[in-house]
């Protein structure tokens, strides 16, 4: 989980159905201080196992030695601090859930329920979903928005590439909004995004 502004829906179904399932929380090290004090608050809600993942430190010494490779190539980055990550983690694991929907944004707009991911099954249980079905589940259940949602942050990644969204526009379009084409940070590319180290 990225414990970003619609992650509670999903944590709260996997807290209802399998509270020990691992929760993988990747540690970029540029995450809104507001999104780490939000997966702290909702772990403790919904009792949640958390495993959080870090990048290799000696990759990230190599290629990032000054902190600012997300401004320099941002592709690199989420390479280095999300995906290899992520493709280590999830070694041991057949499958994992995401927490994507398509209405997010056109590049998520026909995303099937369960999927292929490389050698592992890939299941989107939102897949479905869009923002009603979200806020009356929010509504239902009580479950806590994150902070920033309410600013302007409709989707909510890394802090160094993440903005707020004008009313109306694409959630997702405050993601790298300065990169051109830069819409996913490529742990949802698939069996096709053939990233290797």
């Amino acid at each position: 989980s990225s414990f970003e502004a619609e992650s509670a829906v999903l944590l709260h179904l996997v807290a209802l159905i399998r509270p020990d399932v691992p929760v993988l929380f990747i540690e970029t090290d540029r995450h809104f201080r507001e999104t780490l004090e939000y997966r702290d608050q909702l772990i403790d809600l919904l009792g949640l196992e958390l495993i959080v993942v870090e990048p290799n430190a000696k990759e990230l010494s190599r290629e990032d030695p000054v902190g600012n490779l997300s401004q320099r190539d941002p592709n690199a980055c989420c390479l280095l601090r999300k995906s290899f990550p992520l493709q280590d983690a999830l070694s041991g694991y057949d499958a994992w859930i995401s927490g994507r929907k398509r209405f997010q944004a056109a590049s998520r707009s026909t995303i099937p329920l369960v999927e292929r991911d490389g050698s592992k099954i890939k299941i989107n249980p939102l897949a479905l979903w869009d923002k009603d079905d979200l806020n009356a589940y929010f509504a239902k259940h009580d479950l806590p928005r994150h902070p920033l949602e309410a600013q302007g942050y409709p989707s909510i990644g890394c802090a160094p590439c993440t903005n707020k969204v004008e009313p109306g526009a694409d959630p997702r379009s405050g993601r790298w909004s300065t990169f051109q084409g830069k819409t996913e940070c490529g742990i949802h590319l698939g069996p096709d995004g053939k990233f290797t180290r």
